[in-house]
């Protein structure tokens, strides 16, 4: 998985594309580039889960806008409702230690410093759902879809998505020491927007394709259980 994320960026006429996506990084303070990078990055999975094996090109930018707008607000829909609930929580607890006080108050007290000391494991969880409902909404081409449970659950639960969100980390750490070797000389440091963007591309190919292997095992197996059960209608009729 590791070697087929880190060469798909560079196939076919792949020059034109991260020179395209390196500029766009470059102008993404102007927010509506980000927006076309987001997009984009939701074709990879498209492509990707469709079983298409070469990077898409940059074309039809109003559908990489929307796709954009629609990956990010999933995105912060994932991002901004777990840590607010989560904010709220702690506060609450920590409040009620306050207000108790004594030892149930001090109990209390303990019981908000775990929830405080949570506050990674709730960020690593949501690293590890934004993807699958990209894919989800890519997958599916609906908004809705980033939310189905019933179609994230086999990817969330599986060892091949697993592996996906943790491998990228080996991404993003190989892109961070070429960054920071990049930065030391001004012309290194114009180059950074594109080495990010070949990394954010390797990482989407690995979300798409552990979405796409893990969604077509529980289709293959939901068309032999059709199968299983048509044979036996049979043999019953």
């Amino acid at each position: 998985m590791l070697e087929d994320g880190l060469s798909y960026p560079v196939r076919d006429d792949w020059i034109g594309r991260i020179i395209i996506g390196g500029v766009l990084g470059f102008l993404s303070v102007f927010l509506l580039p980000a927006f076309v990078i987001v997009g984009y990055l939701v074709r990879v999975l498209e492509q990707t889960i469709a079983g298409e094996d070469v990077p898409p090109e940059f074309d039809e930018w109003g559908d990489l806008l929307m796709k954009g707008v629609i990956g990010s607000v999933i995105t912060i829909a994932y991002t901004v409702i777990p840590l607010v609930v989560y904010g709220v929580i702690v506060a609450i607890v920590g409040g009620t230690s306050g207000a108790i006080g004594g030892d149930a108050g001090a109990l209390i007290g303990v019981v908000g410093i775990l929830l405080a000391l949570a506050f990674i494991p709730v960020l690593f969880l949501i690293y590890y759902a934004v993807p699958a409902a990209l894919s989800a909404y890519a997958a599916r081409g609906e908004m809705g879809a980033a939310f189905d449970l019933d179609l994230l659950k086999p990817a969330l639960f599986s060892t091949e998505y697993l592996v996906a969100v943790l491998m990228p980390i080996v991404v993003a750490v190989i892109t961070w020491i070429i960054t920071a070797v990049l930065a030391v000389t001004f012309i290194g440091l114009l180059l950074v927007p594109f080495v990010q963007f070949y990394g954010q591309v390797a990482v989407f190919r690995m979300f798409g394709s552990a979405f796409a292997s893990v969604n077509d095992r529980v289709e293959a197996g939901a068309t032999g259980g059709d199968a299983d059960a048509v044979g036996g209608d049979d043999l019953a009729y």
